[in-house]
């Protein structure tokens, strides 16, 4: 009788399940304006930044959405961990808490770039039930220079705030970036240190935001981590039942806009089709 391999970090719940009740999953990302602070901010009023927003969050959820994920991606250039300033946990801790209040449903934490710090903080004072980390373990060359994985530093803070409930949804070889540091050891073995590392949710992407990455690549994510896995980028109407045959959910943003383009603001319609389409 041949034995089960030895997992390679500690046995967790499922975390799909324990946030939203299920499998099969689809999360869309609120693509926030850019905040004070931030190259592109013009000055826009903060309550206008809110409501856009909301109004985005609306349109994930009552499409049929199961979550959504609140991300700083209007921040453009992003910065370093160590370089954001505490104006952008504030703000975003704002505009989370008011989205998870007039919803109710589960909310997410992205700061980019990979600051893990900032988003444990924004998701324990707004009551997110996870925080997406882009470089959890390992290292790699990015838009924004050399990036560390985070998962000790985030650990142990997320330890010091009693908010061990927030949820990790980590990243296996990030989008934007080069893994030449890491590149005598098999993408396998990249996914796997997540799962040492004690990620509860692990995330597979194409090269770019936008960009759909390959089946088969997805498949090899999925059978190396052992834990939910979801496709982070390139999720549209035509791929996502195959996706969604092979993983346990997917995150989507850019095919839902209006014209298909990030910037603009969430378009209900497409939501509708999307979820209608799905075969969950």
């Amino acid at each position: 009788m041949t034995k089960s391999p030895k997992p390679v970090g500690q046995v967790t719940s499922d975390a799909l399940q324990s946030i939203f009740g299920r499998s099969k999953v689809v999360i869309g990302v609120i693509h926030l304006a850019p905040l004070p602070g931030a190259p592109r901010y013009n000055g826009e009023a903060v309550e206008a930044i809110y409501q856009r927003g909301l109004d985005d969050a609306k349109a994930y959820l009552h499409g049929g959405c199961d979550g959504v994920i609140v991300e700083n991606h209007g921040d453009v250039p992003f910065a370093k961990p160590d370089d954001i300033g505490p104006e952008t946990s504030a703000y975003m801790s704002v505009v989370s808490d008011r989205i998870r209040r007039e919803l109710g449903r589960p909310i997410g934490i992205n700061v980019l770039a990979n600051a893990s710090i900032p988003a444990l903080s924004i998701a324990s004072a707004s009551g997110a039930s996870f925080v997406r980390v882009n470089q959890w373990a390992n290292a790699y060359v990015a838009n924004e220079g050399f990036i560390e994985g985070e998962a000790a530093r985030a650990m142990r803070f997320r330890a010091r705030l009693r908010a061990n409930g927030i949820r990790i949804f980590a990243d296996a070889h990030v989008k934007h970036g080069a893994h030449a540091i890491v590149g005598d050891r098999p993408v396998e073995e990249q996914v796997k240190d997540l799962v040492f590392f004690d990620a509860d949710v692990v995330i597979a992407t194409g090269q770019r935001t936008g960009h759909a990455a390959d089946l088969g690549y997805i498949r090899m994510i999925k059978d190396a981590a052992g834990l939910p896995t979801l496709v982070g980028s390139g999720v549209t109407p035509d791929n996502a039942n195959d996706i969604l045959h092979i993983v346990d959910g997917v995150i989507v943003a850019s095919s839902l806009k209006h014209d298909g383009v990030w910037w603009n603001q969430v378009d209900p319609q497409r939501v509708s089709a999307f979820i209608r389409g799905l075969k969950r």
